[in-house]
């Protein structure tokens, strides 16, 4: 596609819903600002009811902000109906036309815009082979398993050559072995094309492995933004921690500050971190620990006794308490380990540098 890229920006959007039962106005969205990059892939990542979908469908025009403004590049899009957005939208339900085959369903918007049938047919066939599915024009979309049927609902929104390609779960319906081939074929596509995406789901794994950039929303608010590494190393609160992979969450206070760094003890335990973050001292506070961030040994950071040692093959999987505070452990490769036992005394050991607070 050789027109220019264009990106998305949200300024200052909300949609306002009224509650059924209380008959009380809520944000469905509130406040919510976002500069999509040209050419870029990013995720809207939350739990049901947390405003993703609802973004997504006011980009698409399907929903009108009551507050704020939506750019496609340079223009306002806010007053333009779906039809009229350079975008397209790829359904959770396919929304294919059952009595078309899938040449037919991907040819559909070419032929509502009046195309001649030589350069339907041309940019049609170049579309499916994007998508591997050439010799397969002729099937009927009942005739096709999910992943095909996935293929067809992609190649007829990319064969509209938009500007936004617009990804509503679109893989909800898919086993979760497919899902894992079609995230990397979608990627692949999108990346060959150059196309600006933006894609809904409440899966973190098909966020972390499709991404450029997530948008962590709760609650109708944006919480954080970031590429999933620093989602993932750095998340803002304890929601997107545990929302992004599993965390530990290590409470205690922040004993001094020594620079950048600080003493922080944790059940009558002193740690000392390279990073304090920006807390001050005497103050309560969290540290994130990623499972695969620690490991047992006979001497360490901190005292703790095991109540689960479990062999998963690749990884031991160990729970210990720590004072009242379990804290789950992923250690990878165990084969040559030493491996601890239920009711064993030992001490969890990290990198501090790998543990993030706040």
């Amino acid at each position: 596609m050789a027109k220019e890229k264009k990106g998305i920006r949200l300024e200052h959007i909300s949609k306002i819903y009224k509650d059924p039962k209380t008959g009380k106005d809520f944000y469905a969205v509130k406040d919510a600002s976002l500069n999509i990059l040209p050419g870029s892939f990013v995720t809207l990542l939350g739990p049901s009811g947390c405003g993703k979908t609802t973004t997504l469908r006011m980009i698409a025009g399907f929903e009108s902000p009551d507050e704020g403004e939506i750019y496609l590049g340079n223009e306002a899009i806010n007053a333009l109906t779906p039809n009229k957005r350079d975008t397209a939208m790829v359904f959770q339900s396919y929304a294919l036309l059952p009595h078309y085959n899938v040449f037919d369903n991907v040819a559909y918007g070419l032929k509502l815009r009046k195309l001649s049938k030589s350069e339907i047919r041309t940019r049609v066939l170049k579309i499916l082979d994007l998508v591997e599915m050439s010799g397969m024009e002729g099937r009927m979309t009942n005739q096709l398993s999910g992943g095909q049927q996935q293929r067809v609902a992609l190649a007829r929104a990319l064969v509209l050559e938009p500007s936004v390609l617009l990804f509503d779960e679109p893989l909800s319906n898919l086993d979760a072995k497919l899902r894992v081939t079609m995230r990397t074929e979608i990627r692949r596509i999108q990346q060959e094309v150059g196309i600006t995406a933006i894609y809904v789901t409440h899966d973190q794994s098909e966020a972390m492995s499709l991404s450029d950039q997530i948008i962590i929303m709760n609650k109708g608010v944006v919480t954080q933004i970031g590429t999933p590494q620093e989602i993932y190393y750095h998340p803002v609160d304890e929601f997107v921690a545990d929302f992004i992979g599993e965390a530990n969450f290590l409470k205690g206070t922040l004993k001094n500050r020594d620079g950048a760094g600080g003493v922080m003890e944790i059940e009558g335990h002193p740690l000392t971190l390279a990073d304090a973050g920006n807390q001050k001292a005497g103050q309560s506070c969290t540290l994130v620990l990623r499972p695969e961030s620690a490991v047992l040994a006979d001497k360490g950071l901190l005292p703790c006794k095991v109540v689960l040692s479990c062999f998963m093959g690749s990884y031991q999987n160990y729970h210990v308490m720590l004072g009242d505070t379990l804290v789950k452990i992923t250690e990878f490769n165990p084969k040559h380990k030493k491996i601890y036992s239920v009711g064993n005394q030992v001490y969890l050991d990290f990198n501090t540098e790998d543990a993030h607070i706040l």
